[in-house]
């Protein structure tokens, strides 16, 4: 089974582990940042999928963490291999999305299988994930890592401008036999992020620039979810 080779045009979520279509008559339309070109689309999406998102992770994540601390660092080192096998790919879709070179490309998706190689030990629980433009692949290994090695349950909600690579992602750890549930994708705007701190997430996690983060962090204090800010 190979990746299409340009992503999918229209992006779906990614939900108990597979792709997961809405019905929406709203759409945001990802353009090239370098040539302007239309080269895909999300839903935008709201409390209704973010339930479903936060749902499944809740039901998986305590036999997630009961497998024991060896099998999810195997989990988390065999979906690092994979990515680096796709290295060309997933920095073709770091190119469209972001407008990177190829070398900054090549190094984030480098960065992002380091990330999940040799991942530390953080907090677990069901926590959401909020990415901005600035370095979506490895942003996004390098805040689930530790959370993924602890136990939790993650719903990973991309830019609106680069959803791309971090979908695939999700699509790999799919192919890499993951149990369902643990890793989640759903797209959106401030709806998204609304629904899922309405959801019952144990705490909200930002990773990119800060004037984004001040404004995500602001909706998590406003639904009194416990709220954090990683550098980008």
């Amino acid at each position: 089974m190979e990746f299409a080779p340009d992503g999918p045009k229209a992006i779906p979520m990614w939900i108990n582990g597979h792709a997961f279509l809405t019905v929406t008559d709203a759409f945001f339309t990802v353009t090239n940042p370098v040539t302007g070109e239309a080269i895909h689309r999300v839903p935008l999406c709201g409390a209704s999928e973010a339930a479903e998102a936060v749902g499944a992770a809740q039901v998986a994540q305590p036999a997630w963490a009961m497998m024991g601390m060896p099998a999810r660092r195997l989990c988390l080192a065999s979906l690092g291999d994979a990515l680096d096998r796709y290295t060309g790919h997933f920095a073709k879709l770091l190119m469209q999305d972001c407008g990177f070179d190829d070398a900054r490309a090549t190094a984030e998706v480098g960065e992002a299988v380091a990330a999940l190689r040799g991942a530390a030990v953080g907090e677990t629980g069901v926590f959401a994930l909020i990415l901005d433009a600035s370095r979506p692949l490895a942003g996004m290994a390098e805040a689930i890592a530790p959370a993924l090695m602890a136990g939790a349950a993650v719903v990973v909600k991309p830019s609106l401008k680069a959803p791309s690579a971090v979908y695939a992602l999700c699509e790999l750890s799919g192919r890499a036999d993951w149990p369902a549930g643990v890793l989640n994708l759903m797209q959106g705007d401030t709806a998204a992020i609304e629904g899922l701190c309405a959801g019952g997430i144990d705490r909200l996690v930002y990773s990119g620039l800060a004037a984004l983060g001040v404004q995500v962090g602001a909706i998590a204090e406003a639904a009194g979810v416990p709220f954090e800010m990683k550098a980008g």
